[in-house]
């Protein structure tokens, strides 16, 4: 059996969200080195605030100052810190209940070494040099003996309000596609599509998953398909992709390729975007040392009936 393929991959996108007018006081705050919490109507103060009572789901916006030193409710050892993480060395994750508040805030605690902490530890913030007005700008907690801080009161209004933020989101993981996809990506550095048949229903599912969706058995016959191929349904793409050198607006297909009982995805070009239809044949185009298709082609031919294809959108 060929060994099975696996890669380093990444997912990672820029999440913009607009704040509130709790949020917004909140992280403008932590830029003026203010912790606040938003008091309920029953008295209780939560931090980090919320804009409606997660037990009676009322709006709440009666903001209220607490302390920067608080205790260590809970906490797990982070052995080996990520990248983006708030330390670079090893630390803690802890839910720490700030002096003031009723509920804890999650955040990293700089000790040096898991024996150095503990539930009840008594913690205070330790501020970031630079702050834009984000969670960050508590650059972490540290263990603190000293008396516990008088918080100043303040209003929770301030000049030049934070009115939104940028979150990164990203996920490091490996791939790896298994036996039948594995046969398939090797195929593919070939220049040739290869699905695998179900015993059952004796549809060919490219690109194949080693097991039929339909009726639940392992498939482990190979079958060749293609290259050509019936664009069954499609979509025009007006927003340029940062990390794609293509220009918009471009057509994104379904092409059910011959002999195949599953449509797959591929960008058509070749023609203009507005003469794309459905029922298109195509075919692939290789770039020189690609193990994929760059794209796909109009290959001449008519237009496949739609009763050739129906089933397949």
């Amino acid at each position: 059996m060929p060994e099975v393929l696996k890669a380093p991959l990444v997912v990672e996108f820029p999440f913009t969200r607009s704040l509130g007018p709790v949020q917004s006081a909140f992280l403008t705050g932590l830029r003026e080195r203010v912790v606040l919490g938003v008091r309920t109507t029953d008295g209780r103060t939560l931090v980090p605030p919320v804009e409606y009572d997660p037990v009676t789901a009322e709006e709440i916006r009666d903001l209220v100052e607490v302390a920067p030193t608080g205790t260590v409710t809970t906490w797990a050892w982070n052995h080996e810190p990520r990248r983006g993480q708030h330390l670079d060395t090893p630390f803690a994750w802890v839910l720490v209940r700030l002096d003031g508040a009723d509920t804890a805030l999650l955040h990293a605690l700089d000790a040096p070494g898991p024996d150095a902490v503990r539930t009840g530890l008594r913690v205070r913030v330790r501020w970031a040099e630079d702050r834009t007005g984000a969670i960050t700008d508590i650059a972490c907690f540290e263990p603190y003996d000293g008396e516990p801080a008088r918080p100043g009161g303040h209003p929770g209004e301030f000049a030049d309000m934070v009115t939104g933020i940028v979150a990164p989101a990203r996920l490091d993981y490996t791939y790896a596609p298994g036996r039948a996809q594995t046969a398939y990506i090797n195929a593919l550095a070939d220049r040739r599509n290869v699905g695998e048949r179900c015993p059952s229903c004796r549809k060919v599912y490219v690109p194949p998953r080693g097991a039929c969706p339909t009726c639940g058995v392992a498939t482990t016959e190979q079958v060749e398909v293609g290259p050509h191929g019936t664009v069954t349904t499609f979509c025009i793409v007006n927003i340029k992709a940062k990390n794609l050198d293509i220009d918009v607006p471009y057509v994104y297909a379904h092409i059910a390729l011959d002999g195949a009982g599953l449509a797959l995805h591929g960008r058509i070009a070749g023609i203009p975007y507005d003469q794309v239809r459905m029922g298109l044949r195509v075919e692939p185009v290789w770039t020189e040392g690609s193990r994929y298709p760059d794209h796909y082609r109009p290959t001449g031919e008519p237009d496949a009936d739609y009763d050739t294809y129906r089933e397949l959108l």
